[in-house]
């Protein structure tokens, strides 16, 4: 039993950090991988189209009262607190934004509950009557679940802030696992919506896992609302830019939704199928990164060791690159094949196959700026500036917004994705040349590291359509074995090829997969170090 608490609840370092938000997220994006292909076969495209829209109310409430508050807030603060050995203060702090939290969430859902007759068909106004007022219910019962994502990613910022990755990282399977089992148990009997109500207990399930861990640690909810205590009005101060941004995101979602509503009647459902697909990557190498070494920035920037700050950047956008370069040009030139092995069957057809297909190529173009957003962000969140990545977002959305509609009259969805990219490589851009005014960056070393990366990558491409064709001669590709095996056999050749000439240019980051097979063979290896330790 004590070896399981100190598993679960111990302490992580960076690397181990780095590893376990990469394996738990890789499983989780795999079980969502899942979930989307049990949704496209027990539930109706068109009909899938009124499920997601139906997330984007309950999905504004929480990105705006509580991402904002823990991803650039909250973590901050409270690491400063803990740092500063201020272990009381830091518990008050968490429960009267707790009580904050839960106020709000309670009181925006219930509006929101009452005004979604007059909020939905202003924003899918392409839907038929029938599907608006199914998404009207569909979002009253989705609003349930930002009050407990809204206590579970509190939970889980009080884990992050004293390094303790594990169950934090469990989380997102037991969510995902749970609209799996709803689907697969309750979709033939009650349709779309057994499908929502699992997402409720997904919700539920999401938060209860990581209040043991958080209790463990020393959290006792108090009833206190401080508003008086500088550290709670600084969160709020911190966290009002950064609510703004994800709010811009939102509505970026508002937008799309409504362009893609009149487009067809599953447009809004391929669009959000294959951003579930390009998400995986980007959660996996990007999200995984950023959110392991967001702590770790903070503490340092609490130091005042910014020479570790800038390391540290570095050598997780290096991280980023190296995975996330090639993963674009296997994407691209799989695309077709990841959708038919994923989503084609039950009641998805060959047409929203190549529809969605087109639209993830375009996704895919931006998984490197969408994954190196979320680290350039939070190196503005540790120095306590949540002012530039929220200007930078409004812009870039504003951008993106007005693509959307321009090349979706030309290309359907496939324009919106477009747009995505291009907004996100706008996004990531101004924030690197901003960053870079205020830390030295080894700009040298990252720009030689990119050029042997982009060429690795370039014959890796070469060689994996080649091994794409050659396959195809010797299975049968109508059916889902052929192509499965077809896919295999390129994405095991694309990995031979690029490791080999990753090991070839002499890239450390090929350490990283020795570091996982020591890992899962149960050798030790050495914690990362700081120098001068």
């Amino acid at each position: 039993m004590d070896k399981l608490r100190t598993f679960f609840g111990g302490k992580n370092s960076l690397r181990a950090a780095s590893l376990i938000l990469i394996v738990t997220l890789f499983i989780s994006n795999i079980l969502g991988v899942i979930r989307d292909h049990f949704l496209t076969q027990k539930i109706p495209t068109d009909i899938l189209s009124a499920y997601y829209a139906a997330f984007r109310i309950p999905d504004l409430v929480f990105n705006v009262l509580i991402l904002g508050a823990i991803s650039a807030a909250f973590i901050p603060v409270f690491s400063s607190l803990l740092t500063k050995n201020k272990t009381q203060e830091a518990w008050k702090v968490a429960s009267s934004i707790i009580n904050i939290a839960l106020i709000l969430l309670i009181v925006f859902c219930l509006i929101l509950w009452l005004l979604m007759p007059q909020i939905i068909p202003f924003f899918v106004p392409g839907f038929e009557e029938t599907k608006k007022q199914l998404t009207i219910s569909l979002g009253r019962i989705l609003l349930i679940s930002p009050i407990f994502f809204g206590l579970s990613y509190i939970f889980g910022a009080i884990l992050n802030s004293f390094k303790r990755f594990i169950v934090y990282s469990l989380a997102p399977l037991v969510y995902n696992l749970s609209i799996i089992l709803g689907t697969l148990f309750f979709a033939d009997r009650f349709g779309v919506w057994g499908v929502v109500w699992s997402v409720v207990a997904g919700a539920f399930l999401h938060m209860l896992i990581q209040l043991p861990i958080a209790l463990n640690l020393g959290f006792r909810w108090q009833r206190i609302i401080d508003f008086k205590n500088s550290q709670v009005r600084r969160i709020g101060i911190l966290m009002l830019p950064r609510a703004i941004g994800l709010g811009a995101n939102q509505i970026l979602l508002f937008i799309f939704t409504i362009i893609a509503s009149t487009l067809s009647g599953y447009s809004v459902a391929i669009y959000n199928l294959a951003d579930n697909i390009q998400t995986m990557p980007m959660v996996v190498f990007g999200t995984s990164f950023a959110v392991a070494i967001f702590p770790t920035l903070s503490e340092a920037y609490a130091k005042k060791d910014i020479q570790n700050f800038s390391r540290y950047i570095i050598k997780t956008m290096r991280s980023i690159i190296f995975f996330l370069v090639p993963i674009v040009a296997g994407v691209i030139l799989l695309r077709a094949q990841i959708v038919r092995l994923i989503l084609g069957s039950g009641h998805f057809g060959w047409e929203q196959t190549i529809e969605t297909a087109d639209t993830l190529a375009y996704f895919a173009l931006s998984l490197v700026f969408t994954s190196l957003i979320p680290l350039l962000a939070r190196a503005f969140y540790a120095f306590h500036n949540t002012k530039t990545p929220t200007i930078v977002t409004v812009a870039t959305v504003i951008i993106s917004a007005i693509l959307g509609k321009i090349l979706s009259s030309s290309m359907g969805v496939a324009g919106l994705a477009l747009a995505f990219s291009i907004g996100s490589f706008l996004n990531a851009l101004v924030l690197y040349i901003i960053l870079r005014t205020k830390i030295l960056l080894d700009e040298k070393n990252l720009f030689w590291f990119f050029t042997k990366v982009i060429i690795a990558s370039f014959i890796m491409a070469v060689a994996l359509q080649e091994g794409k064709f050659i396959a195809a001669l010797f299975v049968n590709m109508q059916r889902f074995w052929g192509v499965l095996t077809q896919t295999t056999i390129a994405i095991v050749i694309a990995l031979i090829i690029y490791f080999l000439l990753a090991w070839i240019f002499s890239l450390e980051e090929i350490g990283t997969l020795k570091v996982i097979f020591t890992r899962f063979t149960g050798r030790s290896i050495d914690e990362e170090k700081e120098p001068g330790r």
